[in-house]
Formats: C-alpha cells, structure tokens, sequence
C-alpha cells in the first residue's frame, strides 16, 4: 500500500496516519515538518499527536506501508493492535507506564465518554480481556486507569480494543486533554445553542395550531408552518442530536444497552414519523417535540458536565501543577533552561519568585514563603529556608532559591498524588455499582416496557401511539439513576481532596461513613513527629566496650549511625549528631523494637530496653520515652526524647466523640508516656507497648466484636495494621510504604481534617441515598403516567432533563460550607470558605 498524502492543492486525497478517504472538511490535522496533513477522525488524529509527542516521528517519515484500520469482528482481534503497536515501544511507555506488583499501570486519555454507561462499557470490555488486573474511569476527567499482566496483553491490544468499541485513547498528557475537554465544550455549546434557537422558532410555529380554532387556520398556513418546522428541526437532527445517535449505535454495536439508545429512538422516531407526515400531507407532526427534547437533554448534560468538571477541577489542576520548564544551575555556575521531566536527583535549579518549584527537593540557598495550597490545601503561604525540604509544584512568592532535586518527574510527590487519586478509581463502592447495575438493566426494560406500550396504544388509540410511546421513551430515561452515585463521589471526592485529605481507595468514603471507633497512633500521629533529643544518660556501670565507648558524644554518634538508613521520626532525633567517621554495617530495622548493626565488629542494639539488652532489661532512669543502647547486651547509654503533641489534637479527639465514634490510642512506647497522653487528651481506651503484631491482633479483636475501624498511623512499624483496618489514614510525613498502603492520605499535618473526612463521607452517604430514592421515585412515578396517555412528549423531556439536575444539585451541596463539629469544639482549623 503506498502513502496517500495531501495534494498540493490542499484538497485531501487520504487519512496521513491509515490511508483511507478523508471526509469533505474533516478539522483532524498532524503538523510535522511544518506542512498540515490531513487525518480522517479524532481516532487517527489521537495516536498521530501521540506518536510525535513521544519522539517517534521519525515513524512517518521513513515508513513504506500504512498501518490496516482496526477491524471489528472478533476473527481479527489480534490484527486490530496492529495500528497501535508504536505504543508497545519501552522507550515510549517510559513516559507514562509504571510497575505497579507484578505488572504495569497506565493513565489514558479516552475520547468520546459522555456518561456513567460509557465508563460501565469501557470497564465491561477491557475486565473481560485476559491479561487486564483492573480498569477503572474518572468520569469527570475522561481517564483512565488500567492495569495488565504484559506478559498476557501488550498495551497496543488494549487501545485497540478502545478503539473499536468507539473510544480510542492515548497516552494521558494535562495540556492535551484539558485542551481536548476544552474542545468538546466548546462543540457542545454549538449544539446547544442550535438547537435553543431552532427550538424558539418552532415553537413560534407550534403555537398557532395549538390555540387556533378547528378550522380557523387554512390548509395553507397550516402547511407552511408544518414545512418551515421540518426545516429547523432538521439540523436540530442531524447536528445538535449527532452524538445521541452515534452513542446509540456504537453501544448497539457492541451489544450494550446505553441510555443514548432510548433517547436516539424517541428523537428518532418522532423525527421520521413528523418527516412522513409532512410529505404524505396527512397525520400528526411532533417537530416542536423533537427540538425541545434536544435541547434540554443537552442542556441537561451540559450543566451536569459543568458541574463535575467544576468538583473535579483540583484532580487536573494537580496534573498539570509541575512547571513544565525549569533553570538548572551548572557546575561552572551557568544557567540553563530545560524541560522539567528531564531534571534527576542531585541536580540545582534555581527558583525564581513567582515560579512554580519544579521538582521535589531540598533548599539550599535562600528563604522565601511558598505557596502549597494546591498540593496540601493550606490558604497561607508558609516560610522555607535552607535545608527545609520543598515539594514540586509549590509555588515561589517572595524571594529567589536554590534547590537540590530530590525526586523528579513521575517520582515527584505531585505525581504520586495523582496516581493514588486514580487508584481511587480502581474500585467502586458497593452502591456504586450498584446503581450502574440498575441503570444498564432498566434501559433493556424500558425498551420491553416501550414495547408493550405500543402495541397496546395501537389497539386504545392507534393515533395517540406514537407520541405515548415516545413520552414513554423519554420521560423514564434513567440519566438520574446513573448520575446520582457518581456525581456524589467526585463532589465528595474534589471537597476533600481541596481540604488536604486525598482519597486514595474508593471503598474509602463508604468505610469513613460507616466507622465506629478510631485508632490513633501516637508518634508522628497525636504528637507532631519532629522528635529532639531531650537528655544523654550514661548506664550504671557501663565499660569501654570499644575504644571511648563510655563518652557522651560518642554513643551519641554510634546510635546516629544505627538509625542513619531509617524513616523512623526517632532516625530524626539523632540525625544531628552524624560523625561520618562512624559508620555500621549490617544494619537491621525490627519494626516496634529497634535497630541493630555492626561497629568494629561488635553488634549493637538501640531501641526498647528488652531488645537492647536482651531478657533482663534494666530500669530507665525516670519516667519518660527512653531508649537503650547496648552493645551485645551490655547497656552504654540511655537516651529520653521529647515529642510534642499536635496542635489540634485535643480538639480533634473531643470532635470525633461528638460525632459518636470511640477514640483510642494504640502505642509501642512506655506505658508511663502513653498513659500521660491518653489523659491529656481525655482518651479512656489505650494500650501501650504494643509491636505491630500486636496491634493487627488487637484491631482484629475489634473487628471480631462488630467494630468498624479507622486507623490512622505513619511508620512502618504501622504498615499492618493499616493493611488490617477496614480505613486507614497515613499522616502527611508518613513514610512511603505507609501512604501507598492507606486508603486515604493527609497532605497536610492538621489530624481535624479527619473529622472533616469522616463528616463528609456521612454526608456522602446521604446525598447518595436521596439521589436514588429520587431516581427509582421518578421513574416509578413517571412511567405508568406517561404509559397512560398523561404525560406529552414536551413534558417528558423537561421532566426528564429536570430530574437529571435535581440529583446533579442535590450532589453539588457535598462541595458547600456547612456548620461542623469542630466548629462545636471551639474554631476550624482553617476557614472553610470554598465553594463548589
């Protein structure tokens, strides 16, 4: 097959990317060495665009074939990957694949999504492909996230089968998608005012023979009218309608019940029949009908995307929250502009005021205030200086920096959110799926339902058939129904996620509103983390093991060197007293006990008294969090760290017993420590001393009396036990292992936020439960009216569209300020003032 290219004429002659005709003023264009090919549909434009932006274009210019278009019969599944088999290249999934267990995850971006069924469908096929772990869509922002065994499925099978079923996808790019969402408004605001304004004038039309006299208009004007109705009402058809009818035909074709399929039959039906009536001269015309039935079915789903892109405006505003450029610093002192993605760890950017932090990294030069509101929603810039760590994407407000690169690119903080924000994707709620369920099989009843209506109108009333059927069609559209769960879910989902608590796992929201006892941690959780060393106390009777061993500030540098490879907030405490010409080997972190390693051949111990010490622990000097560090079993040294107690702690305990929930602290420090906090903070259940083992025994226990459980933690030590409740929170200065193993993450260190969590997700749970009483009402409602003859096709439509916002608005008060417990237990933490 040769390459068919654009005459010099610029009249298309073949699709650039496939090679088939091109449709007589097809938009599709690829740019590349600054001549405009033609491209015959979104699909081809989708994988040309990202061919060249992964720096594959070479792929165009040297290539001798063009690619077959994807078939859709199931013989030829195994060819249809053939267009996409750019995608299986390593180098390009480098950009946007990861490894995720045993095998890859991607974020796509999906064209032609217009509602809840759309996503049902595209979960439907790719969880039936062997090979795929898992699919999920983000409604509100057209992606999705899907995961796959490569050694069962390459990617290229997978965009594919996308394609073919009328979704075709590629690579997830911020700017391109917000700029293809962009698009699709935009088109959706022609169709809408098209059909506005052909609506007005039919009905212009309408009204005289509807108040007119039998006889009073005659037979000419009555024509007139009919013919000039016919003439607006076809673009409303062929224009403003398209995407109902290409929706319907699609599903159709993959043998899906779509609500787009009763909606394409209803505007349909109504148009041929109306069409017919005209020509033949005899019978009833229902243009007025068809236009106004358009035009709000559009203008309800314009509202309704509005208003999830709105709620979900924080999930791609966080997409695109890294500068896409930034100024590394060289050795010889010179500036250089480059890319942000191709930053690594150990390079020196500077940071001018007013500019976006490229990456993760450590100030060091320089104090200025940043702005961090995007990434942990805290109003206020805070204060940095050098060597504070900084977080990509914050924003510089007053004065220049230097940062070292810590973590760059998909490695960056900013990046992990959003892929845990997908995650959350992964899995719906029970409810959730639920009301998808019943959406998907009351559209095949309602066709059953349509059915029967028509035969038995055509027997009562042959001429009233058509319209009762159509009223039938469009009055009981379940839109409503499968609107009302997920509209709910991203109102919740963006409210919190500008709050600063990300919603990591779906099952998340319906945990929280379900809870019925709260497990704190208490370092780096009730207490702020930020550990110090309060006072060095020498061991009864301790020798000179090796050398020195004996001074202060050597068995200062000796437990600093055991605690130098740990994310424990005690590895902080002796973080000052690094002597690099002490070092130990074979270091062992034992979660809840301590950490061991060789110096100069000898094993030392640092950690609980027993594990240091081994089955004989001595006494700690005083009452207080001490640590013992022994050298093979002989103590040396005893160190007391001073820890201080969050802020908002006590307000956020005493909320949570408001809102009816236990509160309890669960703890591996002394028994004396842990008892003085509980009782500060007004906490009659607490266990201290507890190893991780013990505290998974402990929440199972809890769990075996009928308790619903949150657990909230931070170290690792606390990685089971968060794995073991039914909803775990990781604190924002959690480690890495903690937070991918929650299922929801702090961004900010403010533990009121859990209130928060837990008030909205109750609130969640009771938007959700209206919205689908509301639906089932309706719809049980309206169908025997409209099955009777009660309900005109005019008033279906708007009864139709008008239950479809009823739930959109009932979902959207999630995003509204409301009076909360926290304001009881004496001020917020900050001022709720955002609004949906």
């Amino acid at each position: 097959m040769s390459v068919t290219r654009a005459s010099p004429t610029g009249v298309a002659t073949g699709c650039y990317h496939c090679g088939n005709p091109v449709p007589s003023g097809a938009p599709w264009r690829l740019t590349l060495d600054d001549k405009a090919h033609p491209l015959c549909c979104p699909g081809c434009e989708a994988v040309a665009h990202a061919i060249v932006a992964g720096g594959l274009a070479g792929y165009y210019r040297f290539r001798t074939e063009l690619p077959e278009r994807p078939a859709n019969d199931a013989a030829s599944r195994a060819a249809r990957a053939e267009t996409w088999q750019v995608f299986d290249d390593p180098a390009l999934q480098d950009a946007f694949v990861h490894a995720d267990g045993d095998g890859l995850t991607a974020t796509l971006a999906v064209d032609g999504i217009t509602c809840a069924a759309c996503a049902w469908l595209i979960e439907h096929r790719l969880n039936a492909l062997e090979g795929v772990t898992a699919s999920a869509v983000n409604l509100s922002h057209h992606r999705l996230r899907v995961s796959w065994d490569p050694a069962r499925i390459a990617l290229s099978q997978l965009l594919a089968e996308l394609a073919a079923i009328g979704y075709p996808a590629q690579p997830y790019e911020p700017d391109q998608a917000a700029q293809r969402l962009k698009q699709d408004e935009r088109m959706g605001v022609r169709r809408l005012i098209v059909s506005a304004v052909a609506m007005m004038q039919v009905m212009m039309f309408s009204v005289p023979i509807y108040v007119s006299a039998p006889g009073e208009l005659s037979a000419d004007f009555l024509m007139l009218f009919h013919w000039l109705s016919f003439a607006l009402a076809t673009p409303v058809v062929l224009f403003s309608a398209a995407p109902f009818f290409q929706n319907a035909l699609r599903d159709l074709r993959t043998r899906t019940l779509g609500m787009d399929v009763p909606v394409s039959l209803a505007i349909g039906g109504a148009y041929l029949a109306s069409g017919y009536a005209v020509l033949a001269g005899r019978g009833e015309v229902y243009f007025d009908s068809v236009s106004m039935f358009t035009f709000f079915l559009l203008f309800g789903r314009y509202v309704e995307m509005r208003a999830r892109r709105r709620s979900g405006h924080s999930g791609n505003a966080l997409a695109g929250v890294l500068p896409a450029s930034a100024v590394r610093l060289e050795a010889d002192g010179a500036e250089r502009v480059l890319p942000a993605n191709r930053l690594a760890p150990g390079d020196r950017v500077l940071v001018r005021p007013g500019h976006g932090v490229p990456a993760d990294g450590v100030i060091e030069d320089g104090t200025s205030s940043l702005d961090e509101s995007m990434l942990t929603g805290e109003s206020q810039p805070v204060t940095r200086r050098a060597g504070d760590a900084v977080t990509g994407g914050s924003h510089n407000v007053d004065s220049p920096l230097v940062v070292r690169v810590t973590h760059a690119g998909r490695e960056a903080r900013a990046a992990a959110i959003l892929d845990l924000t997908d995650r959350a994707f992964a899995k719906r709620p029970r409810i959730a799926e639920l009301a998808s369920r019943w959406a998907h099989l009351f559209v095949l009843r309602l066709l059953v339902a349509s059915v029967g209506v028509a035969i038995a109108w055509t027997f009562i009333d042959p001429s009233r058939a058509l319209w009762v059927t159509l009223s039938v069609l469009v009055v009981t559209c379940p839109c409503a129904l499968a609107l009302a769960t997920p509209t709910a879910l991203t109102a919740s989902h963006g409210r919190l996620r500008r709050r600063g608590v990300l919603i990591t796992r779906a099952h998340a929201l319906e945990g929280l509103a379900q809870a019925s006892r709260v497990v704190f941690d208490k370092t780096g959780t009730l207490t702020t983390g930020r550990m110090t060393l309060a006072k060095t106390h020498l061991a009864d009777g301790a020798g000179p093991a090796v050398d020195d061993a004996c001074d202060a500030e050597r068995l200062r540098a000796i437990a600093a060197a055991l605690e130098a490879q740990s994310e424990h907030p005690i590895a902080r405490a002796f973080a000052p007293y690094r002597d690099l010409a002490v070092s130990a080997e074979a270091l062992i972190n034992r979660p809840g006990e301590g950490v061991e390693g060789r110096l100069a051949g000898r094993r030392w111990r640092l950690g609980k008294p027993a594990f240091a010490a081994g089955a004989e622990p001595p006494a700690p000097p005083e009452a207080g969090r001490w640590l013992l560090l022994a050298c093979e079993g002989e103590p040396h040294a005893w160190f007391a760290l001073d820890d201080a107690l969050r802020d908002d702690a006590l307000m956020t305990v005493s909320s949570l017993k408001r809102l009816g929930l236990s509160v309890e602290l669960l703890s591996g420090d002394h028994p004396a420590t842990v008892e003085d906090l509980a009782r500060r903070l007004g906490i009659e259940a607490w266990r201290s001393g507890a190893s991780p083992e013990d505290k998974l025994a402990h929440i199972e226990a809890l769990q075996a009396r009928g308790e619903s459980v949150v657990m909230v933690g931070d170290g690792i030590n606390d990685v089971p036990v968060l794995a073991g409740a039914e909803v775990s929170i990781a604190m924002n200065g959690a480690t890495d292992l903690a937070r991918t193993r929650a299922d929801a993450v702090l961004l900010n260190p403010r533990l009121a936020r859990i209130v928060e969590a837990i008030e909205t997700s109750r609130a969640t749970r009771r938007i959700i439960r209206q919205n689908l009483g509301w639906a089932l009402c309706y719809n049980l409602t309206a169908l025997p009216m409209a099955a009777c003859g009660l309900v005109p096709p005019w008033l279906a439509a708007i009864g139709m569209s008008a239950s479809s916002l009823v739930v959109v608005g009932n979902a959207l008060r999630l995003g509204r300020t409301r009076r909360s417990v926290l304001d009881e237990a004496g001020a917020s933490p900050t001022p709720a003032t955002e609004t949906p």
